[in-house]
């Protein structure tokens, strides 16, 4: 098949979306199948055009107000251009989804994974969300199939778009994680990994060490919330049992999930929660807020969920958790989901 993967982002820029699309056309290539990918992200750290992994990178400039959206027409052209067999839009947040929509011809099966959550992470993106409403519903209304990739997602486009989607998980290399080298520390720790952004909940983290005294937390990842968190350990006088690694490298994330007691994750809202599998495979049980498509995850035995986010709350999650076992059962691996899209787009 030809197939045309469209996204608001290709790596080497780094995401959740990015590790996505990568994984399926990278794998897809492998298994035969013509692979382009059409991104919103052209700028002077890529190239514009490029063969990765075997996977044509065709890279548009857009316009991403908030760092959201990624308002890039060019793409309606270049799918209209590329006479793929399949049209694949990730990411309802961002119109590359619309922009797929309109240059899609007639023979060519359209599908969209939406990674839809509902929301933004601040007002300013909410407000432009709701503007964009019409445009992202009739783009996903317009699919020959729906992906989402959790249960809680599937409701939601059922519940806000009254379209029916395949549920299909986020992947994972399960052996990279679960043959990891715990990192060795000289306190036992708790570990958050992601954006530092303010729906994220690191900071409920932070103020839950105040009732775990025998714990550190280590906060993996970078962002513009990073000062406010620094400000809260200390006003919660935990500053000396918080440490920011800032991003961390690949390579390092497998033994950090595998030496942490816990993973904690505390986000107002997620359509997945790939950090929470992460840590299961390398072993570590987890905290989960029960929120968006985490609520999904609190199901499981290797996972407590809280319904709200106080101290006293989150850490007796963190006592409860670190007596579970991980994983409790088996996790998706990325071949396991690339034959599943397969299977849709025929």
């Amino acid at each position: 098949m030809r197939i045309l993967q469209v996204t608001p982002r290709y790596p080497p820029h780094t995401g959740g979306v990015e590790t996505h699309v990568q994984e399926l056309a990278e794998r897809m290539v492998e298994r035969g199948h013509d692979v382009m990918v059409v991104s919103a992200d052209a700028g002077e750290d890529v190239e514009r055009r490029e063969t990765r992994n075997g996977v044509v990178v065709r890279r548009f400039r857009g316009f991403a107000p908030g760092g959201a959206f990624h308002i890039a027409p060019s793409i309606a052209r270049a799918v209209r251009g590329a006479n793929p067999d399949v049209v694949h839009a990730h990411n309802y947040h961002s119109l590359p989804v619309f922009f797929a929509a309109l240059g899609r011809s007639s023979d060519a099966r359209f599908v969209v994974t939406a990674h839809y959550h509902g929301a933004s992470a601040d007002d300013f993106r909410d407000k432009l969300l709701s503007l964009y409403r019409p445009l992202g519903g009739w783009a996903v209304r317009k699919a020959d199939a729906r992906i989402a990739v959790s249960e809680w997602e599937r409701d939601q486009l059922q519940a806000d778009f009254g379209v029916e989607a395949t549920v299909i998980p986020n992947g994972l290399e399960t052996e990279l994680f679960a043959d990891a080298t715990p990192e060795e520390r000289d306190n036992p720790y708790l570990l958050c990994v992601g954006r530092l952004e303010e729906y994220k909940g690191v900071q409920h983290a932070i103020r839950a060490l105040a009732e775990l005294p025998n714990y550190d937390l280590l906060v993996a990842g970078s962002g513009d919330y990073r000062d406010q968190l620094e400000r809260t350990a200390k006003e919660a006088g935990v500053e000396s049992r918080v440490e920011f690694l800032g991003f961390v490298a690949d390579e390092r994330l497998p033994g950090l999930y595998a030496g942490a007691d816990a993973y904690l994750t505390l986000s107002e809202f997620e359509s997945y929660g790939m950090t929470v599998a992460e840590a299961l495979a390398a072993g570590t049980p987890c905290v989960v807020r029960e929120a968006g498509a985490l609520v999904d995850w609190a199901d499981r035995e290797d996972c407590v969920g809280v319904e709200d986010v106080a101290p006293e709350t989150v850490a007796r999650g963190v006592a409860e958790a670190v007596e579970l076992d991980a994983p409790a059962t088996a996790l998706p691996t990325w071949d396991d989901v690339t034959e599943r899209v397969l299977e849709v787009y025929e």
